[in-house]
C-alpha cells in the first residue's frame, strides 16, 4: 500500500479505478505522511484532514456507482496562491484576507475532475522568491538535502511530490516558480502556456500562469487535465511517440552565458545525448532576442507587484523586501510599462522566424542555497544573491511560452538537477510527449530521498 504513494497520481487514479485501493485508504496514506514529515520539511500551511476524509468517501461511493473522472478520488495538494473554500489564502505571509467563500476556478475544476484537494502548500512571502521561506513560518525544506531549499515559489508543492506525500499538485510561474522547484526537488514540473488555465486575470502583468507538477510526466498531464476540464488531452499526450524534433541548444541567456557548475553542465549535455539517441536534432543555437526580455521582464514584474501589494488591507504586514519592491514597481510610470506589454509583439516576431520547435536550456546554474541564507536579507543582497542562480527562467514568462522541467540528475551535494523544454505557444501536448519519451529512456521516479 505504501508503494502507491511514490507511484504517481495516475497509477492512483488507475488504482482507484480497478479496484485495488478505496479513496479512503489512499487518503489516509497521504494523511500519514503528511504528519510524519511536518516537522521535518514544513510542507503545508494547512491540511484539510476532515474535509479532505469527507470528499474522499463521496469519490469512493461514486467509483462504486460506476462513475469515472481523470482523479476521481486522487488526493492533491493545492499552492496557497489558489482559493480554497473554508481556508484563507496566505501566499507565504500572514493572512490578509478573510477565508474564501468560493474555489478559485482552477481548484473547482479540479474537484469537477474527482480531486480530493489535501491542502495548501507553502510559498514564499507573496510568491516572490526562489526560495520558500518567510519571516511568518519556519522554512520549507528540500527533501534531498533538508539543508538546502526546495526551490520557490511553488516549494511546498515540489517538494510534497519529491517526498512522496502526494503524487501531483499545483503551482504558479511569473519567473520560473514551476520549474524552479520541479528542477531542484527531482519532479516534473510544467508552466503552462499563457491562458491555458483559468487564473485570476493579470498575473504580474501576464507574467504568471497556473502550472502542474508530478512525481511522472503523466502525473502532470492527468492534473492539467483536471485544471482545464480536458477530456484525457494533455494525459494521452504523455504517451504519443513525438515526431522527430529540432531542438535549439540555448546555453546564453538575455544577459550572456552564466557560468554553469560542473554537475550541472553534464545535466544539460546528458540531456543532449538522450534526446539525440531518441532521434531528435539537437542544434546549439542562441535564441534571437537579445537582451530585450530582461528590462521587459524587470518592469512587469516590479509593477506586478507594485498592483498586489496595493490591494492588500494590511501592506505593513509585510517583509521590508516586499514593500521595497512594490514601492519601486509605483515609481515605474506607465508609459514605461505600457512599453513593456507592447515590446512583447517584437520578441514573437523574432521568435517566429527562429527555425527549431523546441529550445533546450539549463534550470539551475549551480545548486540551490541553503535553507536560511537570506533570512532577514534586503531586497538588494536577496535579489543578487538568487539572480546569478536562475538567469534561464524568466525570458519565457515574458513570452508566455510552455516549459517543461525534466530531472536529469543529482549534484555533488545529492540535489537534483533539471533542463527545461520550451515550446512555441499552446504546445503543451508535443512538450509533454516529448518529454515522456524522454522520461522512458531517462527514468528518474524510481529515486527516492532518504528521509
Amino acid at each position: 500500500m505504501d508503494e502507491l504513494l511514490w507511484a504517481g497520481a495516475d497509477a492512483q487514479a488507475r488504482a482507484l479505478r480497478d479496484g485495488w485501493v478505496s479513496a479512503p485508504e489512499l487518503l489516509e496514506l497521504v494523511l500519514r505522511r503528511a504528519g510524519e514529515l511536518a516537522g521535518t520539511l514544513n510542507v503545508f500551511r494547512t491540511v484539510y484532514t476532515e474535509s479532505a476524509r469527507a470528499a474522499a468517501e463521496a469519490a469512493q461511493r461514486r467509483l462504486e456507482a460506476g462513475e469515472r473522472l481523470p482523479l476521481l478520488g486522487v488526493p492533491v495538494a493545492v499552492k496557497d496562491d489558489l482559493d480554497v473554500a473554508g481556508d484563507v489564502t496566505a501566499q507565504g505571509g500572514r493572512p490578509q484576507f478573510p477565508v474564501a467563500e468560493e474555489d478559485s476556478a482552477a481548484v473547482a475544476s479540479l474537484r469537477a475532475a474527482g480531486a480530493v484537494i489535501v491542502g495548501h502548500t507553502r510559498t514564499p512571502e507573496r510568491c516572490l522568491w526562489p526560495f520558500t521561506e518567510s519571516r511568518s513560518t519556519h522554512p520549507t525544506r528540500n527533501p534531498w538535502h533538508p539543508g538546502r531549499t526546495p526551490g520557490g515559489s511553488s516549494g511546498g508543492s515540489a517538494a510534497a511530490i519529491a517526498a512522496g506525500i502526494v503524487g501531483a499538485a499545483t503551482g504558479s510561474d511569473g519567473g520560473g516558480s514551476v520549474r524552479i522547484p520541479a528542477a531542484a526537488c527531482g519532479v516534473f514540473g510544467l508552466k503552462t502556456s499563457r491562458g491555458v488555465v483559468a487564473s485570476r486575470p493579470g498575473g504580474w502583468q501576464g507574467l504568471s500562469t497556473v502550472g502542474a507538477l508530478g512525481r511522472k510526466v503523466v502525473d502532470a498531464a492527468l492534473l492539467l487535465d483536471g485544471l482545464t476540464g480536458g477530456e484525457a488531452r494533455y494525459r494521452s499526450a504523455a504517451d504519443v511517440v513525438p515526431e522527430p524534433t529540432r531542438i535549439a541548444l540555448a546555453l546564453r541567456t538575455p544577459l550572456g552565458a552564466p557560468p554553469l557548475a560542473p554537475a550541472y553542465r553534464r545535466g544539460v549535455l546528458d540531456a543532449v545525448a538522450a534526446l539525440r539517441g531518441l532521434g531528435h536534432t539537437v542544434v546549439a543555437a542562441d535564441v534571437p532576442l537579445g537582451a530585450r526580455p530582461t528590462p521587459q521582464f524587470v518592469v512587469r514584474y516590479l509593477c506586478g507587484v507594485a498592483e498586489d501589494v496595493a490591494g492588500l488591507p494590511h501592506p505593513e504586514w509585510l517583509e521590508p523586501r516586499t514593500r521595497r519592491i512594490a514601492a519601486i514597481g509605483r515609481r515605474v510610470p506607465g508609459r514605461v510599462l505600457r512599453w513593456a506589454r507592447a515590446a512583447e509583439d517584437d520578441l514573437h516576431e523574432r521568435m517566429a522566424a527562429f527555425p527549431f520547435e523546441v529550445i533546450l536550456q539549463p534550470g539551475w546554474t549551480r545548486t540551490p542555497p541553503e535553507v536560511g541564507l537570506f533570512r532577514g536579507a534586503g531586497l538588494v543582497r536577496t535579489w543578487l544573491g538568487v539572480s546569478a542562480r536562475i538567469p534561464y527562467f524568466p525570458t519565457w514568462n515574458v513570452l508566455g511560452y510552455p516549459v517543461a522541467a525534466l530531472p536529469v540528475g543529482r549534484d555533488d551535494v545529492g540535489v537534483p538537477i533539471g533542463v527545461q523544454l520550451i515550446g512555441r505557444p499552446n504546445s503543451e501536448r508535443t512538450l509533454l510527449s516529448l518529454s515522456g519519451q524522454f522520461e522512458g529512456v531517462r527514468p528518474w521516479s524510481q529515486d527516492r530521498p532518504a528521509l
